[in-house]
């Protein structure tokens, strides 16, 4: 598809994969797996079948050497930062503005950053899928996760009318969106049937997105024209800053998906993990014999279950010890129960009140 365009969002902070996602190299710019950074990934990713002056990034201001850094294949234009983060609704506002210059009409595919995504082909397969959509319906699509267990950390997609027809990948018309459920209601949900984990990723026309913005959110709409007026000039940069700021902080399920009636699902059946903490990399990773995990010089000795990073020239040794989370990373280092890996982002904020930003 020629019109086709790619949104990815980078601004995020990372707090959950403290110690090593700091504040001027959160998660999306560390290398999870393999040599590439998950950012990078994502680029190369969508760039198998978009134009890489297609892709544009919102990230923050604050990020803005390691972007560039990391990015020598894009075009710097493409490269958008928010003076500070309000969510995925004006984020994904900001990159549509970008975009309409170019090609109102243009289909935009908008992912998050962060995430671990195989089966590249039937990835693209399935964004191919809900592009058509887009353009033939005036959709809005999101790419449903088919749910493999009861998980309480995702919100979901209740489906309604089967709308796949002659095509190879399921397509349905989207009753609504629903919540992050306790473990009950999602169990509840995977034994009912029709309901997709939300997986972030969205796809529409540039031109029925706006369109929705300006129905469902009319003071950011009005904002964000204000900023799109000034591109360009040399007063943009203090232009974005003063009405950005005083933006609603919304997401984009909240102020448009819970909303519009033109929503849309595909079925997405590829590797997908949203790598959200230490723990779902421990589960994601190559396991031993004993159910360890390693990236970097680790060593085991009657240790189960358990995870540790270390640092190039460290060696990190774990000694009777099961289900627990070890990361080395120069002056800071992390131990903690798996179980207990969403409460890393706790530690974050603990280090802020007591202004150790140097451990940031």
């Amino acid at each position: 598809m020629k019109d086709l365009y790619t949104l990815i969002m980078a601004g995020g902070s990372g707090t959950r994969f403290w110690p090593r996602s700091k504040t001027k190299k959160p998660k999306q710019y560390l290398n999870i797996f393999g040599e590439e950074s998950l950012l990078q990934e994502t680029i190369h990713r969508f760039a198998t079948f978009t134009k890489e002056e297609n892709i544009y990034i919102v990230s923050s201001a604050t990020q803005a050497e390691v972007l560039e850094k990391q990015t020598p294949m894009l075009p710097k234009e493409n490269l958008i930062y928010e003076p500070i983060g309000r969510n995925t609704l004006p984020c994904i506002g900001l990159a549509a503005m970008y975009a309409e210059r170019e090609n109102p009409d243009g289909v935009m595919v908008v992912s998050p950053s962060d995430h671990l995504i195989n089966n590249t082909e039937l990835f693209k397969d399935t964004v191919l899928a809900a592009a058509k959509i887009a353009e033939e319906r005036d959709g809005i699509v999101t790419l449903g996760i088919t749910p493999t267990f009861p998980a309480t950390g995702y919100g979901y997609v209740k489906t309604a009318d089967d709308i796949t027809g002659n095509e190879k990948i399921k397509q349905f018309k989207v009753e609504r969106f629903v919540e992050k459920p306790d473990e009950a209601t999602a169990t509840n949900y995977l034994k009912q049937g029709g309901f997709y984990w939300n997986s972030g990723l969205f796809v529409f026309k540039v031109s029925v997105f706006l369109k929705a913005v300006e129905e469902f959110a009319p003071a950011l709409y009005a904002d964000l024209r204000k900023i799109q007026a000034d591109l360009g000039n040399p007063s943009y940069p203090q232009t974005l800053d003063t009405i950005y700021r005083a933006v609603e902080s919304i997401s984009v399920d909240y102020g448009i998906m819970e909303h519009a009636k033109n929503i849309y699902l595909v079925e997405g059946n590829f590797d997908w993990n949203d790598l959200g903490s230490w723990e779902s990399v421990y589960q994601t990773d190559k396991k031993d014999e004993n159910g360890n995990a390693s990236s970097g010089e680790a060593m085991f000795l009657d240790t189960k279950n358990s995870y540790v990073y270390a640092e190039e020239d460290n060696v990190v040794a774990v000694v009777g010890m099961e289900d627990v989370i070890v990361v080395k990373d120069g002056n800071t280092t992390l131990v903690c129960k798996r179980e207990n890996a969403e409460d890393i982002k706790k530690i974050v904020e603990q280090l802020k009140a007591q202004n150790k930003n140097h451990y940031l």
